[in-house]
C-alpha cells in the first residue's frame, strides 16, 4: 500500500513477491481433429481425427492410437465395400461421433466410412477393436458419410440390462433417413450390435425437404429427459435458421414425449444459429443475478443452465452467447405440451404448438380440460399427439450475456468461489475468460499461442477443474483456468478482474483463496473482481509544515488483522520507522525537519513550505499562509505574531492592492489618460509607485496620487496593436525604490476600429461605444479623434468579388452566396437580387453584415420558343440592391446546366458500409457540397468531396439481408433536382480476415494501405518513437476495412541496427564492401535495404544479421551534397545504409587507382592478329578447292564398280528373307519384368532430355550449398515454395519468362518439369495452373483460327506440363495394364536385331524396321554358342549365342545379358568393368575390341571380332570383373606402341564409311574395290519385312493394351478428355477434327509416342542406337494411325510408312473406338480427380527432390529476376499479396539480392 506524502516521498508495507509461470502442454494430429471426449473417472482424452483415434493422458501424452483410414469406399456403395464397386477409391474417414461407456471399458467410435458404421473400442487400449460390421445392411448405419452432417449423441438405459446411445444427426443424401435414433451395443433378440431398437417414423427425414436440414450441436441428458440442441429452417421457402432444444425421456420407447422448443437470443432473433452449448450450474452470484433480472424466472446456485454460443445470419460477422436455465426449458416444454394435451394447442388465445414432421397440424392437439395431463403422460402416450414443436411466438427468449465481433465457437463454464466463469472459444483461436455476472465482461484471454485455427466445440475441463483442455484444427492445449501467480503487485492482481484470483495482502502474492494462508481472515485476500487494495485513506492532520515535527495518522480501512507477531513500517523516503495500528488508523511518527530534503516552490503535497509571494496569493493558498506587510514576506501562520501589518489567512481583503481603473477602454493609436484606486496602503505612505504592461514595450511610468483620495492616475499610453479588435491589458504596479509588485487588478481593454472593419458598411456597424468612424480621407475605419475630414453620410455602392457556386442545377432551389463589400449594415438593408436574370430569395438569417449575403434561386428561364428572335441563354451577373438604391453586379457569371451522373467505382462494398465510391459523369460539380446529398439504395451516402467527381462514404445497410441486387444511386441537387444511376453499387457481404502476415503492432498509429484486392491488404509498419522496452510489450491493433474493424493479434518491433566502423574503406576491383554490426536482419527484410556510396547506389548481395556484404558502383561516382563536393579530401565519399526510414552513415570510401594502357600498345595488339587471320583464310580456300576436284573423280569411280555386284546381291538378299520369315516370340525371356521405382521414372521422363542428361541435379540429387547456409537456404526455399503455391504469383511468373526471347523451347520444358517436382505435393493445385494455363492457350489458338496447332509440339510450359501431368496419372496403368505388352515388344525387337550382324561404328543392323538403320553390305558371319564361366561364382556355364562378327564389346554385351537376365540394367555390371578371357590351351588371352593385333587399313582399324581370334563354337570363355578400368595395352611395354594406339579414331568394324577414304597415308589403288563401292540399300529393303512379321504380335498387343476403353482407362484421362469436350463446345470454331487432334497431341503424341520410344524411361533397361531406330518407326506408325488425314502411298513415300501401310487403317479404327469409348464413361468428378492426385502426392512427393527443383527453379527467378519483380508490381493482384515483398525476401536470403522498394 502506498500514500503520496509529497511529490517524492512514499509510505509502503514492505511484502516479498514470487513469480509463477505455468507452461502449457500441447498435443498435435497429423490430420484434422473432429471430436474430443473425457473419461471423468479416469481423467483420459480421446481424440477423434479424420483417419485416427488417439488416447492420451491427462497431461496430452499418446497413450495408444489406431488408424481408422484411408479406405477403399464410395457413398454410392453399399456395405461391405469390396472389388465390386468399381467406384470406390480411398477415402478418408472423419469421425463423427465418440462415446465413453465407461461401466464398460467402452468407446463408441463412429466414422464417415461405410455409410456411418460404427465400432466399439477397448476405452483402455483403443488400438484394440471389440466390435465391427459391415454387413448388417442399413440397419447398422448410425452416423452420416457426409462430413458436413454433424452428428451428436449420449449413452442412454432405458432398458436396465442393456446398453444403449441415442443418436441425433443431420440428413446427408446417402445415409439413414433417422433424425434420432436409439441403438443397442449388444446382440439381443433379433437385435445386432448398433441395431435401432426404436421404429419410430416420427423423428425422421423423409420425404426430404429443406425443413430437416438439421445442425444438432450438443446433446445431454439431465434427470431422467434427454435433450438435443440443433439448428434449423421454420420451411422450404425461409432459408433462415432458428435454434431448438428438443426434449424426450430416457426410457420412452417410442417418441412419444419428443418435443421442441424455440429458443432465441435476443428480443428480435438476431443471434439464431446454435454453435455450441455447455450445462453447468451458475453459482450463487449468477443465479442472484439472474433471479433479479426477471427474465429468467427464480434461479438457485444449484439449478442447472444451459449456455449456448449463436452466430447470426443477420450480421454474421457477430455473435453472442445466452443464459437458458433448464428449469425455465422444462417449464416452457410442459406448458407447451399441456396446451396440446388438453387445450387445443391454444395458450393465451394463440396457437402455440405445431408437428414439426408431419402434415396434421390442424387437427393435431386434443380439447379435454384435463389441465394435469403433461404432468401425468410427462413421457407422452400412443393416444396423445406427437412429436410437437412451439410456434416462433412461443419461444424462450434470453438477452445476450456476451457478444462478440468474432464467431463464438466453444462455451465451458466453470463456478469459482460461487461466481461461474465462462471460457468462450473463438473462430480465431482464442479463448475469451469471461466473468458472468450481472454486466458480463471479458476480463481475459486463456494462455497458451494462438493459432489462428477455429476453436473446436469441444471445450473441456480437467477432473481438478484447474486447466483447460482447448482444442483447435490439429492440436490440442492443456492450460490452466487461472494465470493469478504471474502478477507481482495488488494494482496488477486487481487489474486482472479473474474470480479465481485475489491478492494476499500477508504473504504479498497473487493466489486463489485457498492458496492464502490466512483468507478466512478479515481483509487477508483481496478478490480480484472488487478492484480494492489495501489503500490509505486519509490523513490527519491533512497538512504539516516541513518546519515542525509531529506525528501523522493514517486512515486505512481495509486494513488486514494483525497478530502480535506481525510487523509493520512507515517508511518517510530513506527513513523508516515503526507504525503503531489502531482500529483503522496507524499512527507514524515524522523525520526531523533537517532529514527532509529541500522542497521546490511548486510542492503541491502534504508537506508544505509557505514560500514568498505576493499578499493575496500567500494568505489564499491552502496551506494557511499568512503575509508580513513590513517585510513583503509570506510565512507559516504563527498565533504569536500579529499587528495591523500582518495579514492572517483567507483575509485577502486585507491585502495592499490596485483596482477599478477608468476608462475600460482604450483604444489603439491615441493616448487617454488611466484613473485607478488604491486599497490598504498605510505601510506605502510617501512611496512612489511605477506602472507597466508588456504593451508598453518595456517602459514603466510613474503613478501621481491626487491629493486627499485614494485616486491614482498615469497620463496613458499610445498603444500600438493590429492582431485582433480587441485584448485585454493588465497593469502591473510596484515600489520604485524595492523593485516588489503589489497586487493590482487594473485591467482595461484596447480595441482596433480598423480591424475586421474593411469597408464603410462595416465600419458604420460597430458598436456606438468605440467612437468608430469611416475615415474617408484614408479609406479605413479609425477612432473618431484620429479623422479630421468629415465623414459621408452614406457609404459607397456594394461590390461583388465572388459567387458560390457558379453553376446551379435548371431546377434551382439551391442557396448562392455572394461575397463582396458595403452589402447593408443590417438585413433588411437587402432590397433585391437577381441571378442570371432570375430572382433570387433573400436568406436572411445567414445574412453577414457587408461581406455576404445568401439566397435561394429559382429555376432557370425556360426555352423561348424558336420562332423568335432572341437566343436562349442560362448564363448571366449577380445583381444586388441595397438600401438608398445602391446597387452593384458582379463580374464572374453564374450559370444554369444539368449534371449527368453516370458511373460509380468502384460497384460493390460491405453491407457495413465505410466504402468511399466516386461518382463520375458530366457538369458534376453544379451547385455546392452542401447543396448534395447521395444515397444508395435509399441509404445516406456521406459527401467527402465535390467537385468534377463526388467522392462519398457509403452507410450501413440496415436490412435484414444483404440484396443481391445492384442498387440505385441517387444524387439529389438542392431540393428540386435528382439524379438517379440505376444498377450502379451492390451491397456485399463483410470481409472476413483469414490471416495475416507478418503479426506486426501498428500500436496508437494509423497507416494507410499500400495496396489491396480481393484477398490481400498490404501496409507498411508506421515508425514508432519509443524505447523498446516498451515496444517489446504487445499491443492492440485493429484493422479497419471500410466500416468493418477487426482486432489482430501482434508483433515485436526490433531495435534499429548498429554499424561497426569499416574495417577496410578502400574499394578494389572487385568492388566489394563489408560492413558488419548487429541487428541486420533482425531490422528489415533483405528488399528494404538499400546502401549508397556517395549519391549512387549499391547492390547489396548479401544480408545476414551481423554482416552486409555490398557491390559498389563500377565507377566512381559523385559525393551526395554540394558541401561535401566542396570539402571531400582524397576523393573520400560517404557510405550510407537505409533501413526503411531510418538511414546511418557507417563509415568514408574511396576508390584505388588504376594506370590506363597507352594506344601504341592496343593499336599494334589488334591489327596483327587481323592480317595473319586474313592470311590463313585465303589459304584455307585454295586448298579446299583443289580438293573437291579430287572428290568428283572418286565418286566417278564408285559408280562403275556398283553396276557389276547389283544383280548378285538381289539374289542373294531374296534368299535370306525366305530364311528368316519365322516366330521367335518363343525366345523372349519370361523374367520379371524391371519397372522403375517412381522417382527414377519421373527423373527420367522429366529431366533426361535436359542437356545435362544424367548428370543433370534433378537426377543427381545434388546440391552444392555450404553446410552454414543450408538451414537458411532451407528456409528460403520453403518461402519460394509458397510464393509458388500464390497462383497469382505462379501464373504470372511464367508470362514473364515465356515473354523473354532467351526462354527457349528446352528451357520451357526444362522450367515446366523443375515445376512439376515442385508441386508434386498440391497435385490439385498444380492441375488448376495447367488448366488456366491451357485454356488460355486453347484461346490464343482459337482467336488466331489456328485451333489445330494447339499442343503439336512442346513451345510453351503448359504443354510439357501436360506431358509431365500425363507421366504421373498413367505411371499405376503403366505398371498394371500397358507396361507388359510394351516390354516384351522391346524385348522381341532386342532378339531380333542381335540375331543379325550390328555395325558397332555405324550403329547399322541387318535386321531392323528402320530403313536409315539398315546394314547396307552383305556380311558374312555364323552363330557360336560360347560357354561362359564367371570368375568367383561357381563352376556352372551359361551357354550364350554370339555371331563370330561380333566385336567384342558386344560379345560382352550379350553375355552380361543372358548371365545376369535375372537382374536390372542398373544392377548389372557394365561392358568396360569386366574382362572376357578365353583359354584355347594352356594359357589365357584377354579379349579386346582393340589392340596390337588389330587388322589395319591404311589408317583405318577393324575392330577385334571373335572370328578375329578365330574363336571357334563351344569355346570356354571367363568372364571376370575388373577392379578399376584399364586400357587394353596394360600389359605392354613400348612407350611407342600405346602412342599409336591412342591415335584419332579412324576405326570401324563392319563397314568402312564409304565418305571417308584416307587420301594421304595410303597408296592409291592400295584398298579393295568393295570398300570403294557406295552400299545402295534399297536392295535390302524386303529384310524390313522380315523383321516387321516376326515382330507384328508384340506391336497389335501393345497397340491395344493402350487404346481399348473397354477395361481400363486412367481416370486422368477421362477427366481431361471430358475437359477438352467442354472446351470444344465453348468455342464456335472447334470442329470435331479439331478436337480429335487437341485429344492425339494431349495424349498419344505427348506420351505414349514419348514412352514408346524410350522404354528406359519405364523400365530399367538399356536401349541402344539400334533398337531406338526401330522404336522410333513404331512410333511413327502410332502416330500416323492418331491422325484423321489420310496418308496416300506412292513409290515416292518413306519405306517407313510402306511398311506399316496395310495396318494404318486397323490402328485408326481403334483410335477412334477408344475416343468414343471414354466420352460414353461415367465422367470423373473434380473431387474424384482430386483426391486420385491427393493419393499420387501422398505416396510419391517424399521420394522427389523437391529441394533441389526448388532451388533449379529459383535460377530462373534470378536469371529474369529484374523483369519478374517489374510484372509483379505491374499487377495489382500481385501487389495487394505482397508478392514482390515475397520474392524479394527468397532472394535476399538465397543470394542476397536487394531492390529499391
Amino acid at each position: 500500500m502506498h500514500a503520496s506524502l509529497s511529490r517524492d516521498y512514499n509510505l509502503a508495507l514492505h511484502v516479498k513477491t514470487w513469480n509463477y509461470n505455468e507452461k502449457s502442454v500441447l498435443f498435435s494430429s497429423e490430420t484434422l481433429i473432429n471430436n474430443v471426449v473425457a473419461d471423468p473417472h479416469t481423467g483420459r482424452l480421446y481424440v477423434g481425427a479424420v483417419n485416427a483415434i488417439y488416447q492420451l493422458n491427462s497431461d496430452l501424452n499418446l497413450e495408444f492410437q489406431a488408424k481408422t483410414g484411408p479406405k477403399k469406399d464410395n457413398r454410392q456403395c453399399t456395405p461391405p465395400v469390396n472389388d465390386a464397386c468399381e467406384e470406390a477409391v480411398e477415402t478418408n474417414n472423419h469421425n463423427k461421433l465418440l462415446l465413453v461407456h465407461g461401466t464398460k471399458d467402452v468407446l463408441v467410435v463412429c466414422g464417415s466410412l461405410f455409410r456411418g458404421i460404427c465400432s466399439l473400442r477397448n476405452l483402455s487400449k483403443v488400438d484394440h477393436q471389440l466390435y465391427f460390421s459391415d454387413n448388417k445392411g442399413e440397419k447398422s448405419y448410425v452416423a452420416s458419410a457426409e462430413e458436413g452432417v454433424s452428428v451428436v449423441g449420449v449413452m442412454s438405459y432405458f432398458t436396465e440390462e442393456k446398453d444403449n446411445l441415442t443418436v441425433a444427426k443431420g440428413y446427408g443424401s446417402h445415409d439413414s433417413t433417422k433424425l434420432i435414433s436409439t441403438r443397442i451395443l449388444q446382440d439381443h433378440r433379433d437385435w445386432v450390435v448398433f441395431d435401432s431398437i426404436i421404429e419410430a417414423s416420427a423423428v425422421q427425414a423423409n420425404p426430404f425437404v429443406l425443413l430437416y436440414l438439421h445442425d444438432f450441436r450438443f446433446a445431454f441428458k439431465d434427470r431422467g429427459f434427454v435433450y438435443f440442441l440443433f439448428s434449423r429452417t421454420l420451411g422450404v421457402q425461409d432459408t433462415k435458421n432458428f435454434t431448438f432444444i428438443s426434449r424426450m425421456c430416457e426410457n420412452d420407447h417410442f417418441y412419444y414425449s419428443y418435443t421442441e422448443l424455440q429458443l432465441n437470443c435476443s428480443a428480435t432473433n438476431k443471434y439464431n444459429k446454435v454453435q455450441a452449448a455447455y450445462v453447468a450450474t451458475p453459482g450463487k452470484a449468477l443465479a442472484q443475478s439472474m433471479t433479479s433480472s426477471s427474465q429468467y424466472g427464480t434461479v438457485s446456485a444449484s439449478d442447472k443452465v444451459l449456455f449456448v454460443t449463436f452466430i447470426s445470419d443477420e450480421d454474421p460477422s457477430t455473435s453472442a452467447m445466452c443464459m437458458y436455465p433448464l428449469k425455465a426449458i422444462n417449464d416452457k416444454l410442459v406448458q407447451i405440451i399441456g396446451a396440446c394435451y388438453s387445450n387445443s394447442g391454444i395458450i393465451d388465445h394463440k396457437p402455440a404448438v405445431y408437428s414439426p414432421y408431419s402434415s396434421k397440424s390442424d387437427e393435431l392437439c386434443l380439447s379435454n380440460n384435463q389441465n394435469d395431463m403433461a404432468h401425468r403422460y410427462k413421457c407422452g402416450a400412443e393416444f396423445l399427439p406427437s412429436p410437437l414443436a412451439s410456434k416462433a411466438e412461443f419461444a424462450l427468449t434470453a438477452e445476450p450475456s456476451l457478444t462478440h465481433k468474432a464467431h463464438l465457437t466453444a462455451v465451458a463454464v466453470a463456478e469459482e468461489m460461487g461466481h461461474a466463469v465462462a471460457f468462450v472459444g473463438t473462430a480465431t483461436g482464442e479463448v475469451l475468460k469471461v466473468h458472468l455476472s450481472a454486466h458480463p465482461e471479458v476480463y481475459g484471454r486463456a494462455a497458451g499461442k494462438v493459432s489462428g485455427d477455429k476453436v473446436n466445440k469441444n471445450l473441456l475441463f480437467d477432473s481438478s477443474l484447474e486447466h483447460l483442455y482447448i482444442t483447435t484444427e490439429k492440436k490440442i492445449t492443456k492450460v490452466p483456468v487461472q494465470a493469478c501467480q504471474q502478477e507481482t503487485s495488488c494494482h496488477s492482481c486487481i487489474g486482472l478482474k479473474d474470480p479465481y484470483c485475489g491478492w494476499c495482502v500477508l504473504e504479498g502474492k497473487c493466489t486463489r483463496k485457498q492458496d492464502c494462508g490466512r483468507s478466512s481472515e478479515l481483509n487477508t485476500w483481496l478478490w480480484s473482481p472488487d478492484g480494492k487494495c489495501v489503500q490509505i485513506q486519509g490523513f490527519n492532520p491533512p497538512n504539516l509544515s516541513c518546519k515542525k515535527t509531529d506525528q501523522v495518522d493514517i486512515s486505512i480501512p481495509a486494513l488486514p488483522a494483525l497478530r502480535p507477531s506481525d510487523d509493520l513500517q512507515c517508511v518517510f523516503g530513506s527513513f523508516f520507522t515503526g507504525a503503531v495500528k489502531h482500529g483503522g488508523q496507524v499512527t507514524c511518527s515524522l523525520p526531523d525537519p533537517v532529514e527532509i530534503p529541500a522542497t521546490p516552490d511548486h510542492i503541491h503535497a502534504r508537506i508544505y513550505v509557505c514560500i514568498t509571494r505576493p499578499c493575496i496569493a500567500c494568505v489564499t493558498s491552502k496551506w494557511g499562509c499568512q503575509w508580513d506587510a513590513q517585510t513583503h514576506s509570506c510565512s507559516d501562520d504563527d498565533h504569536n505574531v500579529n499587528g495591523d501589518y500582518i495579514i492572517k489567512p483567507q483575509q485577502s481583503d486585507n491585502c495592499p492592492q490596485f483596482e477599478s481603473p477608468e476608462p475600460a477602454l482604450i483604444p489603439v493609436g491615441y493616448q487617454i489618460p488611466i484613473s485607478f484606486q488604491g486599497r490598504n496602503l498605510d505601510s506605502y505612505m510617501d512611496r512612489t509607485f511605477l506602472i507597466g504592461t508588456e504593451l508598453m514595450k518595456h517602459s514603466e511610468q510613474e503613478v501621481a496620487k491626487e491629493e486627499e483620495t485614494s485616486k491614482f492616475r498615469f497620463r496613458g499610453y499610445k498603444f500600438e496593436y493590429d492582431e485582433q479588435q480587441e485584448v485585454n491589458v493588465s497593469f502591473h504596479i510596484k515600489d520604485r525604490d524595492t523593485e516588489r509588485k503589489i497586487d493590482s487588478t487594473l485591467t482595461v481593454v484596447l480595441y482596433s476600429c480598423s480591424v475586421g472593419r474593411e469597408d464603410c458598411s462595416l465600419c458604420k456597424h460597430a458598436d456606438s461605444k468605440y467612437q468608430c468612424v469611416w475615415c474617408a480621407a484614408s479609406h479605413s475605419c479609425v477612432y473618431r479623434e484620429l479623422c479630421r475630414s468629415p465623414q459621408p453620410a452614406q457609404c459607397p455602392n456594394p461590390e461583388i468579388t465572388d459567387i458560390s457556386p457558379r453553376y446551379g442545377p435548371l431546377n434551382g432551389r439551391i442557396s448562392v452566396t455572394i461575397k463582396g463589400s458595403n452589402m447593408g449594415i443590417k438585413k433588411d438593408d437587402i432590397k433585391k437580387i437577381t441571378v442570371a436574370g432570375v430572382d433570387c430569395i433573400h436568406q436572411e438569417d445567414r445574412y453577414s453584415v457587408s461581406t455576404s449575403v445568401v439566397c435561394e434561386i429559382g429555376p432557370a428561364k425556360r426555352n423561348p420558343p424558336q420562332d423568335l428572335p432572341f437566343e436562349r441563354t442560362n448564363s448571366g451577373p449577380v445583381e444586388i440592391t441595397v438600401e438608398g438604391e445602391r446597387s452593384g453586379t458582379s463580374q464572374v457569371y453564374f450559370t444554369y446546366r444539368d449534371p449527368e451522373p453516370r458511373t460509380v467505382m468502384p460497384e460493390r462494398g460491405p453491407a457495413a458500409g465505410g466504402t468511399v465510391i466516386t461518382i463520375g459523369g458530366k457538369d458534376l460539380d453544379t451547385a455546392t457540397k452542401e447543396d448534395v446529398a447521395v444515397t444508395v439504395g435509399g441509404v445516406p451516402c456521406e459527401v467527402l468531396s465535390f467537385g468534377t467527381e463526388i467522392t462519398c462514404k457509403t452507410g450501413r445497410y440496415r436490412g435484414q439481408k444483404v440484396p443481391s441486387d445492384r442498387l440505385t444511386v441517387t444524387v439529389k441537387y438542392g431540393t428540386n433536382t435528382t439524379k438517379d444511376i440505376h444498377g450502379a453499387y451492390q451491397y456485399s457481404e463483410n470481409p472476413k480476415i483469414s490471416d495475416y502476415n507478418p503479426k506486426a503492432i501498428l500500436g496508437l498509429f494509423v497507416q494507410e494501405a499500400l495496396s489491396k484486392n480481393d484477398t490481400v491488404l498490404q501496409f507498411y509498419s508506421p515508425i514508432v518513437n519509443s524505447s523498446y522496452e516498451t515496444l517489446s510489450q504487445s499491443l492492440r491493433i485493429y484493422l479497419q476495412l471500410d466500416n468493418v474493424i477487426e482486432e489482430l493479434k501482434s508483433f515485436n518491433y526490433h531495435p534499429n541496427p548498429t554499424f561497426n566502423e569499416l574495417a577496410r574503406n578502400v574499394i578494389t576491383e572487385t568492388g566489394i564492401i563489408i560492413v558488419t554490426g548487429w541487428g541486420f536482419s533482425k531490422a528489415m527484410t533483405a528488399k528494404e535495404a538499400q546502401a549508397f556510396v556517395g549519391d549512387a547506389s549499391c547492390h547489396v548481395n548479401i544480408l545476414q544479421d551481423d554482416k552486409l556484404i555490398l557491390e559498389a558502383p563500377s565507377s566512381q561516382p559523385r559525393a551526395r551534397s554540394k558541401r561535401q563536393r566542396r570539402d571531400t579530401v582524397n576523393d573520400l565519399l560517404e557510405l550510407v545504409v537505409k533501413f526503411g526510414h531510418g538511414e546511418w552513415v557507417v563509415g568514408s570510401v574511396y576508390y584505388s587507382r588504376k594506370d590506363d594502357i597507352p594506344l601504341a600498345i592496343i593499336i599494334p595488339a589488334v591489327i596483327i592478329p587481323m592480317l595473319l587471320f586474313i592470311a590463313v583464310s585465303v589459304y584455307c580456300y585454295r586448298r579446299k578447292s583443289q580438293q573437291a576436284e579430287r572428290e568428283y573423280e572418286k565418286v566417278k569411280h564408285q559408280l562403275e564398280n556398283l553396276e557389276e555386284s547389283v544383280r548378285d546381291r538381289c539374289k542373294k538378299e531374296f534368299t535370306d528373307l525366305m530364311i528368316e520369315m519365322e516366330d521367335h516370340t518363343s525366345d523372349l525371356s519370361e523374367g520379371r519384368i524391371p519397372f522403375l521405382d517412381y522417382k527414377t521414372y519421373t527423373n527420367r521422363n522429366f529431366f533426361l532430355p535436359s542437356k545435362d542428361g544424367a548428370n543433370d541435379p534433378m537426377i543427381t540429387g545434388k546440391l552444392q550449398i555450404p553446410e552454414a547456409r543450408r538451414a537458411t537456404v532451407a528456409q528460403a526455399l520453403n518461402q519460394f515454395s509458397n510464393l509458388l503455391n500464390s497462383k497469382t504469383f505462379l501464373i504470372n511468373f511464367i508470362h514473364t519468362l515465356e515473354r523473354r526471347p532467351d526462354f527457349n523451347a528446352r528451357s520451357r520444358g526444362y522450367f515446366a518439369s523443375l515445376l512439376t517436382v515442385a508441386l508434386h505435393g498440391k497435385l490439385e493445385y498444380y492441375t488448376d495452373i495447367m488448366r488456366t494455363l491451357l485454356l488460355e492457350l486453347m484461346d490464343e489458338h482459337v482467336q488466331n483460327k489456328n485451333p489445330k496447332l494447339m499442343l503439336r509440339r512442346s513451345e510453351t510450359v503448359v504443354e510439357r506440363m501436360l506431358c509431365n501431368w500425363m507421366s504421373i496419372c498413367l505411371y499405376q496403368f503403366l505398371r498394371d495394364t500397358a507396361g507388359e505388352p510394351l516390354y516384351k515388344l522391346f524385348k522381341a525387337l532386342k532378339h531380333q536385331i542381335e540375331k543379325g550382324p550390328v555395325d558397332a561404328k555405324m550403329k547399322k543392323a541387318k535386321y531392323t524396321l528402320n530403313d536409315t538403320g539398315l546394314l547396307g553390305d552383305d556380311v558374312e558371319y555364323s552363330v557360336l554358342t560360347l560357354q561362359v564361366l564367371v570368375h568367383g561364382e561357381g563352376p556352372d556355364v551359361t551357354p550364350v549365342k554370339v555371331l563370330n562378327c561380333d566385336t567384342i564389346s558386344q560379345v560382352k554385351e550379350k553375355i552380361i545379358d543372358q548371365v545376369y537376365r535375372n537382374l536390372p540394367y542398373s544392377q548389372r555390371p557394365k561392358v568396360e568393368s569386366v574382362a572376357l578371357e578365353w583359354r584355347p590351351g594352356s594359357t589365357g588371352q584377354i579379349l579386346s575390341d582393340l589392340d596390337l593385333t588389330s587388322q589395319k587399313e591404311g589408317r583405318w582399324k577393324r575392330l577385334n571380332t571373335l572370328a578375329h581370334y578365330n574363336v571357334r563354337d563351344n569355346a570356354t570363355l571367363v568372364l571376370s570383373r575388373v577392379l578399376h578400368t584399364q586400357s587394353f595395352h596394360q600389359h605392354q611395354d613400348s612407350h611407342e606402341e600405346k602412342n599409336a594406339l591412342l591415335e584419332d579414331d579412324n576405326t570401324f568394324h563392319l563397314v568402312r564409311q564409304p565418305d571417308e577414304i584416307d587420301e594421304v597415308k595410303s597408296k592409291r589403288g592400295s584398298m579393295k574395290d568393295k570398300a570403294m563401292t557406295k552400299a545402295i540399300t534399297e536392295i535390302y529393303l524386303t529384310r524390313l519385312l522380315s523383321v516387321k512379321g516376326t515382330l507384328q504380335q508384340f506391336v497389335d498387343n501393345f497397340f491395344r493394351s493402350v487404346l481399348c476403353s473397354s477395361s481400363v482407362v486412367p481416370p486422368a484421362v477421362k477427366y481431361f478428355f471430358d475437359f477438352l469436350d467442354e472446351q470444344a463446345q465453348r468455342h464456335d470454331n472447334v470442329d470435331e477434327e479439331t478436337l480429335h487432334i487437341w485429344k492425339t497431341n494431349s495424349l498419344p503424341m505427348r506420351f505414349w509416342v514419348n514412352i514408346l520410344r524410350n522404354p528406359h524411361f519405364i523400365f530399367d533397361v538399356h536401349v541402344t542406337e539400334v533398337v531406338d531406330a526401330s522404336l522410333h518407326v513404331i512410333a511413327q506408325t502410332f502416330m500416323d494411325a492418331c491422325t484423321k488425314t489420310e496418308h496416300k502411298l506412292s513409290r515416292e513415300s518413306p519405306s517407313n510408312k510402306l511398311l506399316y501401310a496395310k495396318e494404318i487403317s486397323t490402328y485408326k479404327k481403334m483410335v477412334d473406338d477408344y475416343y468414343r469409348g471414354i466420352r460414353q464413361m461415367v465422367p470423373v468428378s473434380d473431387q474424384d480427380m482430386n483426391t486420385h492426385l491427393a493419393e499420387v502426392s501422398r505416396q510419391h512427393t517424399d521420394k522427389l527432390n523437391t529441394q533441389v527443383a526448388l532451388n533449379q527453379l529459383y535460377q530462373f527467378a534470378s536469371k529474369y529476376y529484374d523483369v519478374i519483380i517489374q510484372s509483379l508490381d505491374e499487377d495489382p493482384a500481385a501487389q495487394n499479396k505482397q508478392l514482390t515483398l515475397r520474392l524479394q525476401q527468397v532472394a535476399a536470403a538465397l543470394e542476397n539480392k536487394v531492390t529499391d522498394l
